[in-house]
């Protein structure tokens, strides 16, 4: 599980959201990616990616499917990642 950055607070996994938001930011960081590059990549912008990471926003399956591709993760792992999250709060 990834550590909140310096003056962060660790976010509580509450949803399904706040979940895939954590896993989507671990493999975003683990590939040295930025925000405002995986956005660009993939359509989106900055600030969406933030509120998505941060469980603010629920992403539609395509918007999965092309972060996923950016990424050059799978959409299922990033689900099952997400699943494996929830199940152990």
């Amino acid at each position: 599980m990834p550590r909140a950055a310096h003056g962060q607070k660790k976010r509580t996994i509450r949803t399904p959201e706040d979940a895939f938001g954590q896993v989507l930011r671990a493999v975003r960081l683990s590939q040295s990616i930025s925000q405002e590059a995986l956005a660009f990549e993939g359509g989106y912008h900055r600030t969406y990616i933030g509120q998505i990471e941060r469980g603010e926003k629920n992403p539609s399956l395509r918007t999965i499917f092309d972060l996923a591709t950016v990424l050059k993760s799978s959409p299922s792992e990033m689900i099952q990642q997400t699943e494996a999250i929830l199940n152990r709060r």
